[in-house]
This record gives structure tokens, sequence and C-alpha cells, in this order.
């Protein structure tokens, strides 16, 4: 049974590909940048006869046939990318590149797919249909890399019915996975604002426009736009994280810049939320003399997974894992670029446990001490490989 056959090989093989992520995790490569990670992978499907070509500069699409290749295609993916993080962790493989960390799992997603195809590589009479396998550049950086590969064509010749993508989840506890169907992840867009007036000195405010005032008044308004204009059972978030105006005490500056992120689960109301912000940034600097610039970089869309196609990936996880090892996974949100994908054909983005409490193995994405319990290699090769063979 093919199954059998898959997990026996994932076991296998799980030394081999922890040997894998340890060397991506050593080397890690920032957006746009993984041009010595996109070598390794390419050399990797090239030692398995795998064809592949290069796309959006760093990414690698790769190709595997089974059995009567025209009766389906399925898309797996990952990310390669890695994060302006300085790496806290006292490990073998610890980043060999100061300020640059794979924080977010991205090694680890990279690893699983490469472990799956060399799986699927060696299995290809077992199943029908055809694999695509997508290692994306980019996923941490607008506009994504994953709208650069669907721009130039990743999801055509030949069309993928479906794609499935893994994330590192280090609150699940190795071993366990987890799934959702509808809405998984929110949009995320950069709100950047700039407030100015002329400024003077800070004993003569009656002679300036107060900026750093006015700032603050724009700050505090635009906790309306969620409070008093979403629907309440719609979640969404707006976080001003930044603000930066003034260099000294008696001095207000002519210039404030704000930073900060707008994030919500129904597109409608997201394009109807750009608008109401800058509405009050702008009004409400001309009521207090200032002039305000908005510019709202659009960046992810929604994470919307497939019902169907969720629900039957569970169903599959369930029988190769047991159901007691298959949860939920709950809302995010977090922004993730896979939302392009889902956008234009059925996607199922899940989640892989790699947590391990007794380890102490708990920290969050994006933190320098972030890292995983390595058993978690063996399930997720084994369970990309079965969705892209049965998926």
């Amino acid at each position: 049974m093919l199954e059998s056959v898959i997990k026996e090989k994932a076991s296998q093989y799980a030394p081999e590909y922890i040997a894998v992520r340890r060397h991506l995790h050593a080397h890690p490569e920032l957006s746009y940048e993984e041009y010595e990670t996109s070598a390794y992978v390419q050399e990797k499907l090239r030692a398995l006869n795998i064809p592949f070509r290069v796309m959006a500069t760093t990414g690698v699409i790769g190709i595997i046939e089974g059995r009567n290749p025209g009766s389906r295609v399925v898309a797996l993916r990952a990310d390669m990318d890695a994060l302006p993080i300085n790496e806290e962790n006292e490990v073998e493989y610890k980043s060999t590149r100061p300020g640059v960390m794979h924080a977010c799992g991205h090694d680890v997603h990279t690893t699983c797919l490469l472990g799956a195809a060399r799986i699927l590589a060696e299995t290809k009479d077992q199943w029908e249909g055809t694999v695509k396998l997508l290692f994306q550049p980019g996923e941490e950086r607008n506009p994504g890399g994953a709208s650069l590969l669907i721009k130039e064509g990743a999801l055509q010749n030949p069309a993928p019915e479906r794609i499935f993508g893994l994330h590192v989840n280090p609150q699940l506890e190795v071993g366990l996975v987890s799934f959702r169907g509808g809405k998984v992840m929110a949009s995320a867009d950069e709100l950047y604002i700039t407030i100015k007036g002329p400024g003077g000195h800070a004993a003569a405010p009656n002679w300036t426009v107060d900026t750093i005032l006015v700032a603050s008044h724009i700050v505090v308004a635009l906790q309306q736009v969620i409070s008093r204009n979403n629907h309440p059972l719609s979640p969404s978030v707006l976080t001003i994280s930044a603000f930066n105006g003034g260099y000294t005490t008696n001095v207000i500056p002519s210039e404030v810049k704000l930073m900060g992120t707008f994030r919500a689960m129904d597109e409608e109301w997201r394009f109807k939320a750009h608008e109401i912000i800058r509405r009050i940034v702008t009004g409400t600097a001309e009521s207090m003399g200032a002039t305000a610039d908005v510019h709202i970089d659009v960046g992810y869309p929604t994470v919307y997974n497939n019902e169907a196609l969720s629900a039957a990936a569970r169903r599959l996880a369930e029988g190769y894992l047991g159901e007691a090892r298959v949860q939920e996974t709950e809302v995010r949100m977090g922004a993730e670029d896979f939302g392009y994908y889902s956008q234009v054909i059925p996607g199922c983005f899940y989640r892989l446990g790699t947590a391990n409490k007794a380890k102490g193995i708990t920290a969050g994405v994006h933190t320098p001490v972030f890292n995983i319990d390595e058993s978690a290699i063996e399930t997720g090769i084994g369970l990309m490989a079965l969705f892209g063979a049965m998926g």
C-alpha cells in the first residue's frame, strides 16, 4: 500500500533530511536573495533526476510525473527565505550569517518538500498524475514571491488543480498537525503616514504646527477604524508600530512619520477600511493645521482554504497519522502569501507541530531563539509526499 511505503521511506530518510535542514538553517538568505539556497535545491533535484526550471530569479519549479501524467496535477509549495534577525540559539547549526536567521521555519518547509520530492520520485510508478514542486522566494516581504511566481506562469504548463502548503507551528506539539477550511489567515497591508507642518521653538508652540501633537491625535483617532466601522464578527487589526519625529528637547519637528499594519479577514472590508484610514488621517491633520501623506502598501490577501480540499486532506492525514494527531487550526491575524495561490486554485495550507514542551522548545516564530523538535521533519516529509501522491 502506497501510504505504508511513504511512511517507511519518511522514517528511513528523516536523519538525512534533518541534516539538510541544519545546512539550510546555518546558511539563511533574505527575501529575494536566496541564491545559494536556490542552487542547493537545484542540486538536490538534479541528483534525483527531477527536471526543473528557475523562475522569479531564485524560485525553483520541479516536475515529477507518475503514471498517466495528464490525469491530475497537484502543486506542493515551500518558501525558502529567512528573516533579518540575529540568532541567539547556541546550536551546532546556528546561523553563520550575522543578522540573518531562519526564524520562521522556512528551512523546515524547504526540507520537507525536498524529502517529499525524493519519495515521490522513487514511487512514481505507484501513483497517477503530475506533481509540481514550488520552491518559492520572498514570502517575508512584499509583494510576496507567490505573486511573482504566478505572474511568471508557475501555475501553468501544466496547470495544477490544487495546491498544498505547510507552515511550522511552535505552539503545536511535535507529531501533531492541524487543518481548517475557510478563512484561516488575514490580509496584511503596510501603513506609511507622514505629517508635516512648520516646526519651531518648543517654547513657542503657538508659532508652529505641533506635528507631534497632530500625530498623537491621529494614532488615537485611527482606533475608531475598527471599533466604530467594522462588523464586530469580522476580525481585523490596526496597529501603529512606529512613531518617529523630533531630535531634541527644545524643537518642534516639521515632520513626523508613522508606520503600522492593517489586517483583515474580509477583502471587501479591507479596501473600505483603506479609505477610512486616509480620511481620518488627512482630516485630523487638516483640522490641526498640518498636512498628511498616506501611503498604503497593499500586501498579501487573506488565506482561504478550500473547504472540500481541506476536509479531504484532513482525512488523509488522519489515516496516515491517526485521528488523535490531527487537530483544528486556529484563525490567525498573521499573513501568508500562500493566499495568492488560493485565490487562483483550491488551496490547503496546514500546520506542522514543532514544539516540545518537555525539552523547552516553545519559542515563537520571528524570535531570535526560535527552534524546532527535529523529529517533526519525518512527519512533514511523509505528509507532503502523501498529499502529492494522493491529495
